[in-house]
């Protein structure tokens, strides 16, 4: 039993060590790149406020596949998606309807958040679709992103692993030095032969 618990206890350890790597190499990777973080082809997104709340909790970290230029998708009424209300600012919403212009005959998306009591004031082009709403979220994960992008937190996702590695590294060593004295004194305790 107790070998059962040291086991899962290694396991979880080293899960949490990929995790994390994983993590901070997409957002290193991301500002190498100067692109947005991502993970296996899916961008992720920090949503800020409670418009989708409790579909999706303020301060969480959703997965959303990227809409493609070359392969524009037709989205349907009830999917959520991502898309550019301004060249500062991502919104993150439920289509509730979708439209013909008459002008040209392009599609044109009505979306509300589903915390929202009204839809929103401007129909969505598909242009302007970042990506659709893969159904992953990681809740409260976003506050941690956002501290990520600042100076301080990309410092301390360097320090931070890089010290509990060595910290890690220092504390098996001991270990193993201690159990090779402890062997060592066993051979020479009181009951070995004396020399002559």
């Amino acid at each position: 039993m107790r070998l059962i618990g040291k086991l899962a206890i290694r396991t979880v350890y080293y899960l949490l060590i990929i995790i994390c790597m994983a993590v901070i190499g997409a957002i290193l990777w991301s500002r190498i790149t100067g692109g947005e973080p991502s993970f296996y082809g899916y961008q992720l997104k920090t949503v800020l406020s409670g418009s989708m709340e409790p579909e999706i909790q303020t301060g969480s970290v959703i997965a959303i596949s990227p809409q493609r230029p070359e392969a524009m998708k037709r989205f349907e009424a009830g999917d959520i998606i991502t898309f550019r209300a301004d060249e500062q600012r991502l919104i993150t919403h439920r289509i509730i309807e979708v439209r013909t212009s008459e002008s040209g005959g392009q599609i044109l998306y009505r979306t509300q958040g589903d915390n929202n009591d009204a839809p929103d004031s401007a129909l969505v082009r598909p242009d302007n679709i970042i990506g659709s709403y893969t159904g992953f979220t990681l809740p409260y994960a976003g506050y941690f992103l956002s501290f990520a992008g600042t100076r301080t937190g990309s410092l301390l996702l360097l320090i931070v692993p890089g010290l509990l590695l060595f910290l890690h590294g220092a504390y098996s060593i001991w270990k193993v030095i201690s159990q090779l004295e402890q062997t060592s004194s066993n051979h020479d305790g009181p009951d070995s032969p004396a020399a002559v």
